[in-house]
């Protein structure tokens, strides 16, 4: 029978080989890694997205808006300010917003939030900044002295207007698509189980 010193000595030199092993074992370091670059390499750039229409819309609409911006941030006097005040944040906030949407279409990051409906959520976007930059440029076409900056601003304005007006045109009909691409697929899956029911006589007598 062997004593408690041997005992102690097994057990010492057990834990320290089981140390060495965990130690030099390839899977523990490079588990936490793994995980990681799969999650970065998600976020990748999606060239096909940005030279369709609706991306080369988007990139157009972040410019307009941020040269219209621009030359309303450049001018010093106004008297009345109101329609200088205006049209400067509909610019900055219809560069904001579309910069925002562009940066997920682009990089794919709109498919990790599956429960907005994007398609919408792009529609109201365009059809927002059509509406009040259209307002914010006539305002401002209105009230404007006439000077380099005012005018290049109401020019860029129009061509925000043009651009997003086309990309909710486009967006329209890409959400009226969607709609009956969903309605579709409910009405087979209804059908789908509809007939599952009516293959299954034991489910008739548990109703009946």
């Amino acid at each position: 029978m062997r004593s408690g010193e041997e005992l102690d000595g097994f057990e010492g030199e057990a834990s320290s080989t089981s140390m060495i092993s965990g130690a030099s074992s390839p899977y523990q370091p490079t588990t936490e890694p793994v995980s990681q670059r799969r999650g970065l390499a998600g976020l990748r750039c999606d060239p096909d997205y940005l030279r369709g229409a609706f991306g080369c819309l988007k990139v157009a609409q972040v410019m307009l808006a941020l040269i219209a911006f621009i030359c309303i941030e450049t001018i010093m006097e106004c008297s009345p300010c109101e329609g200088l005040y205006f049209f400067e944040f509909v610019s900055c906030s219809a560069f904001v917003v579309t910069g925002v949407l562009l940066i997920m279409f682009s990089l794919n990051l709109h498919m990790r939030i599956p429960q907005i409906n994007w398609n919408l959520t792009d529609l109201v976007n365009t059809g927002l900044s059509t509406f009040f930059f259209f307002i914010a440029s006539i305002v401002l076409a209105a009230l404007n002295h006439k000077t380099g900056a005012e005018i290049a601003a109401v020019i860029f304005g129009f061509l925000a207007t043009a651009a997003h007006a086309v990309s909710a045109f486009l967006a329209a009909q890409k959400w009226r698509v969607s709609l009956r691409q969903q309605s579709a697929s409910d009405y087979i899956r209804a059908r789908t189980e509809s007939r599952d029911v009516d293959s299954r006589p034991e489910i008739q007598r548990l109703d009946t």
